[in-house]
């Protein structure tokens, strides 16, 4: 499948401080891949220089067919981006938001109107159009920053973050919102350090820790690659915790320590060389913690 986003060896260094350290990674058209990883991985820093805010050390990237940053003027023309802070205009209404950058994108002048009313209605802030941004609920002020990266119909979109800091509920919205773009064809790369977002929205997941991709693929591969079937879930006071680690390691099984307990990757056919416990379905935080040492909060 044709990529509509490759980016290879990418690096980007602020003094001692390795931001991207040899990153690789690639968008097949018409899919979503999720860039999953710790705060501080590296994320949004890949996301700056994707959207030429900051300049690459080396590396290279390519966008819908054009080299960035040397041809960065044509993919953005194609390229839609919904950043992880909230940077609309709270003076304005919804409907004057969208049309300030129907213009900014170009949009012709005799479809301007059908694609702030589109705007507004993928938003679902039809009712709401002309009420000031800034008396907007989250949740709303979230679908509007979507809508506006939708105007100009881009063939690849980029989400930094995109349900950061809302509540469940809101989030789901915004969920079936984003998987609506996807089974309509549009190529998206998403940063998210949620296991869940990734889980649900994401063809293919990128992990990556300390700048670099650590392993990619489909959920259920990396599941099954990293954490097998089956992992079985063994509670108990810390020095028991720390005997069972010492043991399952030394019988060849990964784990994962989380606060009272220490799972047991791996664990399907495991029987009596396993201690009792809960046994349940292996999931993708699993792999998540196994492979950047990071728990998931």
């Amino acid at each position: 499948m044709p990529s509509a986003l490759s980016v290879t060896a990418l690096r980007k260094s602020f003094g001692d401080v390795h931001a991207v350290a040899g990153l690789d990674l690639d968008v097949p058209e018409g899919t979503c891949v999720g860039l999953l990883g710790p705060n501080g991985a590296g994320k949004s820093t890949t996301m700056r220089i994707l959207t030429g805010q900051t300049r690459a050390d080396a590396g290279t990237i390519t966008a819908l067919g054009w080299k960035l940053p040397e041809e960065s003027k044509q993919a953005r023309a194609q390229m839609g981006v919904v950043p992880q802070l909230d940077n609309l205009d709270t003076t304005l209404s919804a409907r004057d938001n969208l049309r300030i950058f129907a213009r900014l994108y170009r949009v012709p002048a005799g479809e301007r109107d059908a694609a702030v009313a589109r705007g507004l209605q993928i938003a679902r802030l039809t009712e709401r159009a002309d009420a000031l941004t800034g008396a907007l609920s989250g949740g709303m002020r979230r679908r509007l920053l979507i809508a506006r990266a939708l105007l100009h119909r881009p063939r690849l979109l980029l989400l930094d973050e995109p349900t950061v800091g809302l509540d469940p509920q809101v989030r789901q919205e915004l969920w079936a919102m984003i998987d609506g773009l996807r089974t309509e064809g549009t190529s998206i790369l998403m940063t998210t350090h949620y296991i869940e977002e990734a889980e649900r929205l994401a063809d293919s997941v990128t992990i990556v820790a300390a700048g670099a991709a650590v392993d990619a693929g489909p959920p259920s591969e990396l599941v099954a690659r990293h954490a097998g079937a089956e992992v079985r879930e063994v509670y108990g006071p810390p020095a028991r915790l720390a005997e069972i680690e010492s043991d399952a390691h030394a019988a060849g099984f990964a784990t994962r320590r989380t606060g009272t307990s220490v799972a047991i990757l791996g664990a399907e056919g495991a029987g009596d060389r396993l201690p009792a416990g809960e046994t349940r379905a292996s999931r993708l935080e699993d792999v998540f913690v196994k492979l950047t040492g990071e728990e998931v909060s």
